[in-house]
């Protein structure tokens, strides 16, 4: 601790890391600085980096640069739309959405400022005004505007990561698929179809067609075993 001819109380570590000696400046005592606690948990935690054999004071100088360049939502969001490598439907279709829905309420915050709990709220607006697969579509963007930012060094954690797609909304498909044992009884009828010697088969394409319509496991595993 420091006191300067003013009477400028100052809380400071003095460190010695990889043979130098550092300065950590903790931060000024007082009401419009920091309380005796608050020096102290930070003085407790600037140990435990050095025992790391980290350097306090060059983090903290970090956190300044990173603080300095922090950029807004609306910053990143435009780097993200613009090096985009979609399809321009696709990327019309986003930018759609975010001009309309997502900026105006988050253009201007800094991208540690915005929550989780501030997503779903969006979300659930849209949600509420009868456009459920846009409220999933903003959870969508905004979670690949953060990776996009994580992947250029912002230190930030990602809302939409706490914000599931369920969560928002679901959507019940209009048709079902065939189920294996429906497939299997599928392929035994076609099976029995008596066919002219002088015709082709017609099971190859009708198969095809069965699997073609429905691609997935179960699908593959009841052709396989009924060829």
């Amino acid at each position: 601790m420091t006191v300067s001819p003013t009477g400028i109380v100052t809380f400071r570590y003095d460190y010695c890391l990889n043979g130098r000696r550092e300065t950590l400046t903790i931060g000024r005592y007082g009401p419009s600085g920091i309380s005796l606690a608050i020096a102290r948990e930070k003085l407790i935690d600037a140990k435990k980096a050095v025992a790391e054999g980290k350097s306090p004071a060059l983090e903290k100088q970090r956190e300044k640069r990173r603080l300095t360049a922090a950029k807004t939502f609306g910053d990143v969001t435009e780097k993200w739309l613009a090096g985009a490598r979609v399809a321009d439907s696709t990327k019309a279709m986003r930018k759609s959405i975010v001009d309309r829905d997502i900026l105006p309420a988050f253009q201007n915050r800094q991208l540690n400022e915005i929550t989780a709990d501030d997503l779903r709220a969006l979300c659930n607006k849209v949600k509420a005004r009868g456009a459920p697969a846009t409220a999933v579509h903003i959870r969508d963007i905004v979670k690949q505007v953060y990776a996009f930012a994580i992947l250029h060094g912002e230190k930030v954690g990602n809302p939409a990561a706490d914000v599931g797609a369920a969560s928002i909304a679901t959507f019940v498909p209009k048709g079902r698929a065939l189920s294996p044992a429906e497939i299997r009884l599928a392929f035994q009828q076609l099976d029995s179809i008596a066919i002219y010697p002088t015709r082709g088969s017609p099971q190859p394409c009708c198969r095809s067609e069965i699997l073609r319509t429905k691609r997935n496991s179960s699908a593959w595993y009841w052709a396989s075993c009924s060829a």
